[in-house]
């Protein structure tokens, strides 16, 4: 069991006065955070909070664990702090993690300005559409691009959204029609991407209903940018995410297809192992990250 991070989620909760609120909070689930409370009771032998289906209240022993652990959380912050400052920079070595596409049309790009602005920071950047186990691959930081993700020990932050949606090149339209309706496409050559929930069904938002369309892709592949490829060449139809679409439809290289409907909107989160706050080179990094999703 993680004390510190377990003191900081019971303070949370006793100060945010409900399991919900405290959960959305830290970015965990309300279950994982009463397993938590449950397992810290357990381990010392008494009963911390008092609950009923309607209200929530500090035994006694509750009340001098949420003090105590307040004050040592607080030595925590200060020694953290006076060590930041001591340093004055951003220094050792950051290990990142982030799907292939992402890392090469997001990442890599906004690399050399974060370098140049740490030039005491060590980086490994490792690329991987698999779902990877952070802890065991010794990573700081993961990015991961799910609709919602699994509970876990891990802690979830989020750090943007992303639109998916359909497209095809203009050979492709101008030999082949542009479907009209959703299930027009079961009549087109569709290209899939094989990682994805959406394979061979594509739930797609419209503008007054949601359509599920099934699919059997005669070309399914692995990567978004192979997916972009063949889609620039004119073999298909295929969803691919705006990080990689917006320049090429800009150049005029991929069209819209069904402009009124797209896939659910995947997040992007940035996941570690720590609830009490990042480490000052994640920290640097998300920041950097994050305002370039901005932009």
């Amino acid at each position: 069991m993680d004390k510190l991070s377990v003191m900081n989620a019971f303070c949370r909760i006793v100060d945010r006065g409900s399991f919900s609120r405290a959960a959305e909070d830290v970015g965990v689930s309300p279950a994982l955070l009463s397993r938590e409370v449950k397992l810290l009771e357990e381990s010392l032998g008494a009963s911390l909070l008092t609950r009923t289906t309607r209200t929530m209240s500090l035994t006694d022993n509750g009340q001098l664990f949420y003090d105590e652990a307040l004050r040592i959380l607080r030595a925590v912050g200060q020694i953290e702090d006076r060590i930041r400052e001591g340093a004055g920079e951003v220094s050792g070595h950051l290990k990142i993690n982030a799907p292939t596409s992402f890392g090469q049309m997001v990442i890599a790009p906004i690399l050399p300005e974060f370098l140049e602005r740490y030039p005491c920071l060590r980086l490994s950047l490792s690329l991987d559409d698999r779902l990877v186990d952070m802890i065991e691959g010794g990573f700081d930081v993961s990015i991961r691009i799910r609709p919602t993700l699994p509970d876990s020990a891990l802690i979830a932050r989020k750090i943007g959204t992303m639109r998916q949606r359909i497209f095809a090149s203009p050979d492709y339209v101008a030999k082949n029609g542009v479907p009209e309706a959703p299930d027009e496409l079961l009549h087109h050559s569709v290209i899939g991407f094989l990682l994805a929930d959406h394979l061979t069904s594509w739930a797609l938002q419209g503008p007054s209903a949601v359509i599920d369309v099934p699919l059997d892709p005669p070309v399914r592949v692995g990567n978004s940018l192979v997916l972009r490829d063949l889609l620039i060449a004119g073999r298909g139809i295929g969803t691919l995410p705006d990080f990689i679409s917006d320049a090429e439809e800009a150049k005029g290289n991929l069209v819209r297809v069904l402009p009124d409907y797209e896939l659910p909107a995947p997040e992007i989160f940035a996941v570690t192992g720590s609830r009490l706050g990042l480490d000052a080179r994640v920290s640097a990094f998300l920041e950097h990250l994050s305002s370039a999703l901005r932009r």
